[in-house]
């Protein structure tokens, strides 16, 4: 089945800068683009990459067929020999990563793209909408991970934002260490675990909440999740017990103070005889309200809200930069912005992850307070041989235009686990300049 073109989901700017370039013979320079971001948002030591699975399918499918010319050219965007080469464009440069769910900080390289420059300039905003917008989805998905100590959390925002950002913030979450997702696409896509029972609708459909409890164990059986705060949460998860039996698999309280009613639930759900049955909150959660239940009976979260929209997660601010450039047949030359506040640093970047025995060196970062081992990105111009136990940080997604196949989401959620449990000490994750 023939994929819809991703050729068109780009600024104008970008064929803009095409045609001029192929104007002036720069075009077929070669070149090096660097995705990195100056800085990160308040209060955080590190971002969490996400999104290169989606954007590696997204860049077999930037093809400029004829629906797309034929509506560049109807509107005039570029001229007809700006036209004739994107008819023909495919990307054949390379492109090296860090691994999906692996942490980074301000000035991590965490992607890089060779090639001409005609064809890499193309890129810019097909990779920063895809990598940035599931970045910051997994980095508000990790502190919600962090906040809940393993009581697993359930990602269900699909009906609060776009349906394809929906799919994408599903899959993200899932790298971060979300237990399973409302969306069925992800899990059709992606292989996303999915959960889901009924909202108040389902309750309020029937004649009675006894009506409703009754019809969703008879579907579904009684290890289910029955939703008990339509009318009164007592009496609801009274019902729910005297329907399902000692076998209830959970109850869901969305609303009213959710320590005490999480408290409360648990008493009763106890005096009733179903130690067993789990009690699980939603409503508008986030990393705060999370960790304030984290001395609560709370067995399990469902966050939407807070997760897939910016009122959950700042951007992850990245940036696509042009670091070197080169004549047809020479050798590339570093180059960099000046501009006060956005300066850059000219040259292809290589990096590993290393542990600093002691205070590092110069670095772009946060003040170090601890001397003892510190988490770094080191950053090198050149390909220097690798740090002391450091491990390279970027590996090559794409090899003159061929794009290799991403790594399972399970076996990437584990890499995420696992970078993830080196920092849990509490030391800082930052970059180290080399000169």
């Amino acid at each position: 089945m023939n994929r819809p073109s991703t050729a068109l989901l780009t600024d104008h700017y970008e064929l803009t800068m095409l045609e001029g370039a192929l104007r002036s013979g720069v075009a077929s320079h070669p070149a090096t683009f660097e995705v990195f971001t100056r800085r990160l948002p308040a209060g955080r030591g590190y971002g969490v990459f996400a999104g290169l699975g989606r954007l590696l399918d997204a860049m077999e499918d930037f093809r400029f067929g004829p629906e797309e010319i034929g509506w560049l050219a109807q509107r005039r965007i570029v001229d007809s020999r700006t036209l004739e080469w994107l008819a023909s464009y495919r990307f054949s440069g390379d492109v090296h990563a860090y691994r999906e769910g692996e942490l980074y900080t301000a000035g991590s390289p965490v992607l890089t793209v060779e090639g001409r420059f005609g064809e890499a300039v193309l890129l810019e905003t097909l990779v920063l909408s895809i990598l940035n917008h599931d970045s910051a989805i997994a980095a508000a998905a990790e502190l919600l991970v962090r906040a809940a100590a393993g009581r697993p959390v359930i990602e269900m925002g699909s009906r609060r934002t776009d349906t394809g950002a929906a799919v994408a913030a599903a899959r993200a979450a899932y790298l971060a260490g979300f237990a399973s997702s409302s969306n069925l696409e992800a899990g059709r896509r992606w292989g996303v675990p999915t959960a889901g029972t009924s909202a108040h609708a389902f309750t309020l459909v029937h004649d009675s909440e006894r009506d409703a409890f009754a019809a969703q164990v008879a579907a579904l059986g009684p290890d289910t999740t029955l939703l008990v705060d339509t009318f009164d949460t007592d009496a609801g998860i009274r019902l729910a017990v005297e329907v399902a039996g000692k076998g209830l698999g959970a109850v869901r309280i969305d609303s009213g103070d959710l320590v005490r009613e999480a408290r409360a639930a648990r008493r009763l759900l106890d005096e009733l005889g179903n130690t067993e049955t789990r009690v699980v909150v939603t409503g508008d959660l986030d990393d705060r309200s999370i960790a304030a239940l984290a001395a609560a009976p709370v067995d399990g979260y469902g966050v939407g809200t807070n997760l897939v929209t910016g009122l959950g997660h700042p951007t992850a601010g990245f940036v696509y930069k042009l670091v070197s450039v080169g004549p047809d047949g020479g050798a590339q030359r570093p180059v960099a912005k000046q501009s006060p506040g956005k300066a850059t640093v000219g040259g292809r970047k290589w990096a590993w992850r290393a542990c600093l025995d002691g205070p590092p060196p110069v670095y772009e970062g946060p003040p170090v307070l601890d001397a003892g081992p510190v988490w770094a990105d080191v950053v090198g111009v050149e390909a220097d041989p690798p740090p002391a136990g450091g491990r390279p940080l970027q590996d090559q997604v794409v090899t003159a235009g061929r794009i290799a196949s991403p790594p399972p989401l399970e076996e990437l959620r584990a890499a995420h686990a696992a970078s993830s449990a080196q920092l849990q000490a509490g030391r800082p994750l930052i970059v180290v300049r080399r000169d």
